[in-house]
């Protein structure tokens, strides 16, 4: 997987920047922890760790491509091209030698052999940078979803970049300042393309190339969703799906590391571990390894809510037992969810105050875990977005509602879940107006609508799901994969998600949504696609959302907490409270009405604290 930085300046010579370069490198240290690397010429740097996953011994980084003695390309890279070995092949009919067998040496050739437009060829989920050295040029390059983060600073003679905020904001030239639209990003719940929060940094645009010259910068987008008539019946558009997913699973369980799953026991986890057991065992390998969540004392004490009425155990069990699973459940205890230390490392991974409380927490510990014992892991994640899976896609208010669905739906069918207002609850009234987050939220609507493509004549409802697919692709699922790969690079576990590949994203955003939902169930296409590989039970499971504690203990710790910090005078986080509001609630609110307001002002806090911003709201 890895991490990468670097910077361009053409005003200066940066041969004898290493100090500055190894100290950005550094902060990406939790995302390769196998290996450092550092790359100078006059007027470029490159920084990268790496995470050993494809050809351990020959993978190394910054990795330069020669050509009669001299150097014609460098490059940083982090992901994984998954269709590598025919790009390789071709490549070679092509007249290019490898030294390697790494996917980071094809897409040097590539980029030598097709420019800019190699971008066409890959299958994968990547973000690097390519320096060639005859044009003093760089290229930075996003994959088409989004699902490897890059951000980059613009300065006036050149550029900074990295995997993550921190190792721009390492560079003395930075810093950690956030202004009212930033701010309203942080709470806004919907992912602004390019928008990075902190002020000066953007964040390369999923399915985007950046060019870097002496000039200036030019953004190009090279790949976005288009809407196209969908021709194929039912029975084709199934068995479509399902050869798109055979394909995607097996490429994505190559690696030179131990590899497992992510199985929560939901239709989405199993439909991958399900996949990659058979793949596994065509190629004569396997069992497949499986890992799920578990809270001490739930599985004995489980109470249905709004959000979740069966627990996931017996479920995951089912299918580990169904395709021969060697499963393993990380259980987690209240004490490590409540231990500070804990959700000191997610704040810090993320680089900002967002998530989903004690469930960032989880998900930190369950890849720590799992990180004990495997290298690489794929996930179900995305299945929901790309097969409209989640309930407000089958509510006809959040449908017809003018804003984005699941804003719609949190704010009204789970009202009684965290303080009344929401997570934002306990912030001063005067901070809320300065953010403006409701005209924040519909100016980003606006222009979500306005990016969506349409196809002339189509009907009102498949219309409108078009549009509410296109959302979630471009403004929601972002949020889950930024969650998910800070969560496991923070302790060096790659995640692969099949369900984004491009290639069943484009096809599935184009069928209709009759089709879609044409047993009058949710994500009809992706059970009929998979029901033979499932358990009956499995397969007709409802839609249960990633799980929490319910041990009110959890809730009493966030209490106490909140109390303390309340007390504390010196406590950064104070100016932004609705200090009479949040004492009121930490007295008297019960402990669930805590949980989301209260982890945001825990959370606020720290960040203020670890990586000393400046409010300029």
């Amino acid at each position: 997987m890895c991490g990468i930085t670097g910077w361009v300046s053409f005003d200066r010579d940066l041969s004898t920047e290493h100090a500055t370069l190894a100290a950005m490198t550094r902060t990406m240290e939790c995302r390769g922890p196998d290996a450092a690397g550092v790359w100078l010429d006059t007027h470029v740097g490159l920084g990268h760790r790496r995470l050993a996953v494809i050809d351990l011994d020959g993978g190394r980084q910054p990795m330069a491509a020669e050509h009669d003695g001299r150097t014609v390309l460098v490059t940083t890279y982090s992901g994984e091209i998954y269709n590598y070995r025919e790009l390789r092949a071709e490549l070679r009919t092509r007249g290019h030698a490898f030294r390697t067998d790494s996917d980071t040496e094809v897409a040097l050739h590539a980029y030598l052999e097709w420019g800019e437009d190699f971008t066409a060829h890959l299958n994968g989920m990547y973000a690097f940078a390519l320096w060639d050295p005859r044009t003093e040029e760089l290229l930075l390059v996003r994959d088409r979803m989004g699902i490897k983060p890059l951000y980059y600073w613009p300065t006036p003679d050149g550029v900074l970049f990295g995997s993550e905020p921190k190792a721009i904001l390492a560079h003395p030239a930075t810093r950690a300042a956030v202004d009212a639209e930033g701010f309203a990003e942080l709470l806004a719940m919907v992912k602004a393309p390019g928008h990075a929060v902190y002020r000066g940094m953007r964040e390369l645009r999923p399915g985007h190339t950046l060019r870097v010259r002496r000039g200036g910068l030019t953004e190009r987008r090279y790949w976005a969703l288009e809407a196209r008539e969908h021709t194929d019946d039912l029975p084709t558009t199934v068995a479509t799906v399902r050869e798109l997913l055979d394909d995607i699973v097996a490429r994505q369980l190559i690696a030179d590391v131990p590899l497992c799953t992510l199985l929560s026991g939901g239709l989405d986890s199993s439909v991958i571990t399900a996949l990659a057991a058979r793949g596994l065992a065509a190629a004569g390998q396997g069992p497949v390894r499986s890992f799920a969540v578990d809270f001490t004392g739930q599985a004995e004490n489980f109470t249905p809510d709004a959000l979740r009425g069966t627990p996931d155990g017996p479920y995951a069990h089912a299918l580990a037992e169904h395709v021969g699973a060697a499963h393993r459940d990380i259980v987690l205890d209240t004490a490590d969810l409540i231990d500070r230390r804990n959700r000191d490392a997610v704040l810090a991974a993320r680089d900002l105050p967002i998530g989903l409380g004690e469930g960032d927490t989880s998900l930190y510990l369950l890849f720590k875990a799992i990180r004990a014992q495997s290298t690489v892991a794929l996930s179900g994640e995305s299945a929901d977005e790309v097969f409209g899976g989640y309930l407000w896609f089958h509510d006809p208010r959040a449908v017809a509602h003018d804003g984005f669905p699941w804003l719609y739906t949190l704010a009204h069918a789970f009202s009684g879940r965290g303080a009344p207002g929401g997570p934002q609850a306990l912030l001063a009234p005067g901070l809320l107006d300065r953010i403006d987050l409701p005209g924040y939220r519909d100016a980003q609507y606006r222009q979500a609508l306005a990016d969506v493509p349409r196809l002339p004549g189509e009907d009102p409802t498949e219309r409108r799901m078009r549009e509410i697919g296109h959302f979630h692709l471009t403004r929601f699922v972002q949020l889950l994969l930024d969650r998910k790969d800070r969560a496991s690079m923070a302790v060096g576990l790659e995640v692969r998600v099949p369900f984004c590949d491009h290639r069943l994203v484009e096809y599935v955003f184009n069928t209709p949504w009759t089709m879609k939902t044409f047993d009058g169930r949710e994500k009809s296409l992706l059970r009929a696609a998979t029901r033979d590989v499932l358990p009956e039970a499995v397969a007709q499971r409802v839609k249960s959302p990633y799980p929490s504690t319910q041990d009110p203990r959890y809730a009493e710790a966030l209490r106490a907490e909140l109390r303390d910090l309340l007390a504390d005078r010196d406590a950064p986080v104070r100016d932004l409270l609705d200090l009479p509001a949040a004492t009121k609630a930490v007295a008297h609110a019960p402990g669930d009405e805590l949980r989301g307001s209260g982890e945001l002002v825990l959370l606020l806090d720290g960040w203020l604290r670890q990586h000393r911003v400046t409010l300029e709201l």
